[in-house]
């Protein structure tokens, strides 16, 4: 399914969504007063007075409607896999390749929760006891394609030349490495995961595995006497499933079947979606960017790029007891090579919000379990700080979760983080639940097919 995208004529439909709903808003405050957050909208409304925002919503949805269903191509999915890739899904599956032998890649990144973790725990349990827990909640697998190579400043051109949108790219949290395949050896021998000792014993496991026979077709006779090139060329093999196979990038919202003219958002979700692109409340096209990419490459909601968002402290997580313990992202501990660059202390990847609404756990730390919490959180952080951090010896430590020499490195320039103690939120409750409808679009499983209607 092709289409072809004007990035200047996305920017001005967005503009008119947000400039009708507006102009539908200050309409509804004239005629009554707006009702709190607690209350149904339409209680202290007449039929006449909510005509204009439902007459602004209308025509806002059939020119988003009108105008989208062109804008976006979408992969054709592949009917068949190669044999590197055939391989990497058997070993993908395999529980064999643990030190426990109960934890395969599959266990944490479930294809049933959109390859991310089946549960709510805020890291998992694993090791050679299986009592081993992580220090980070489990990302999603998918729409993982067109992450970049991490650099320290990734330019981006715009009108003035060219702007330092900072540092970008690379898998995991914390960027650390640049390739699926090298992303795949992490879990293989973290002593928190599949816990194997080194590339001798995977290669051990991997002789033994039910296709063997396949692997030494592909790779030599000789190749699990060569453990490192083994365990090499098993990540590679993980790198083809995760590439070639279309169920970690199946564009199956309810969002792709609306951008090709397949579907409508309903009010709630259209009022979420202006929200989510409103630089005044959401804001999260900020970072989770919604428009196409190059060629009518599909929304991939994220920038790649990193934040500190300040996220309270998580003591679900154990290596959190420890009151020197602090996962600083960028510059550590995990990751080693930015030590020293104090400036990206406690910034963690942006992850695509595609399939949000599935998950069970947010942030990197797992800290809230709902996106209700999550969302008041954002908007709050700063307006009620007192709502979502400890209280020590009666004072509120804000920003709990980073040393106090890195807490300037936290984000209080963008909305909804441009706020003070006191101040007013940027969105309400009702625009919370709204935005909570338009993020469940984003969830895959609406069609079978990318951008189809419901159901095909």
């Amino acid at each position: 399914m092709a289409a072809y995208f004007h990035r200047r004529a996305w920017l001005t439909r967005i503009s008119v969504l947000i400039a009708a709903l507006a102009l539908a808003a200050c309409h509804d405050n004239g005629a009554s007063a707006k009702p709190s957050a607690n209350q149904n909208p339409s209680a202290n409304q007449n039929p006449s007075s909510m005509q204009p925002v439902a007459t602004a919503v209308a025509a806002a949805s059939a020119s988003a409607q009108h105008s989208l269903q062109m804008w976006v191509r979408y992969p054709q999915p592949n009917t068949s896999l190669s044999p590197m890739a055939a391989l990497g899904k058997q070993i993908f599956f395999d529980t064999s390749l643990s030190a426990s032998g109960k934890v395969a890649c599959s266990t944490c990144h479930d294809p049933n929760h959109a390859y991310g973790p089946p549960n709510g725990l805020a890291a998992q349990l694993g090791g050679e006891d299986m009592q081993h827990q992580g220090t980070r909640a489990v990302p999603s697998l998918r729409y993982m394609g067109f992450t970049p190579k991490f650099t320290r400043h990734y330019a981006v051109p715009d009108a003035d030349g060219v702007e330092d949108e900072g540092p970008t790219g690379g898998f995991t949290h914390d960027g650390e490495v640049d390739s699926l395949h090298e992303q795949a050896k992490i879990p293989l021998l973290n002593v928190n995961e599949m816990a194997n000792k080194d590339a001798a014993a995977v290669s051990t496991k991997l002789r033994a595995a039910k296709y063997a026979d396949q692997f030494t077709k592909l790779f030599g006779a000789d190749i699990f006497s060569k453990p490192e090139k083994a365990l090499e060329q098993a990540t590679a093999a993980l790198e083809a499933f995760e590439t070639e196979d279309s169920s970690f990038q199946p564009y199956t919202s309810k969002f792709d079947a609306v951008m090709v003219g397949n579907a409508d958002f309903t009010p709630e979700e259209l009022r979420g979606y202006v929200l989510f692109n409103n630089p005044l409340k959401g804001n999260c096209t900020k970072c989770h960017i919604d428009s196409p990419g190059p060629g009518g490459r599909p929304a991939q909601f994220t920038d790649f790029g990193f934040e500190a968002v300040g996220v309270p402290r998580n003591l679900e997580i154990a290596a959190n007891h420890d009151p020197k313990y602090f996962d600083l992202g960028l510059c550590g501990p995990t990751r080693k090579d930015l030590a020293k660059e104090t400036n990206f202390c406690g910034m963690f990847k942006t992850p695509t919000v595609r399939n949000t609404a599935m998950r069970q756990v947010f942030f990197h730390n797992g800290r809230f379990h709902n996106l209700e919490d999550t969302l008041r959180f954002y908007v709050e952080r700063d307006t009620a700080p007192q709502k979502w951090y400890a209280d020590k010896n009666g004072k509120v430590v804000q920003y709990d979760d980073m040393p106090a020499k890195y807490r300037d490195n936290i984000d209080h320039v963008n909305a909804p983080f441009n706020r003070k103690k006191g101040d007013v939120p940027a969105m309400n409750g009702d625009e919370i639940r709204d935005m909570i409808a338009f993020l469940k679009t984003l969830d895959d499983g609406y069609s079978q097919h990318s951008g189809a209607k419901q159901g095909n």
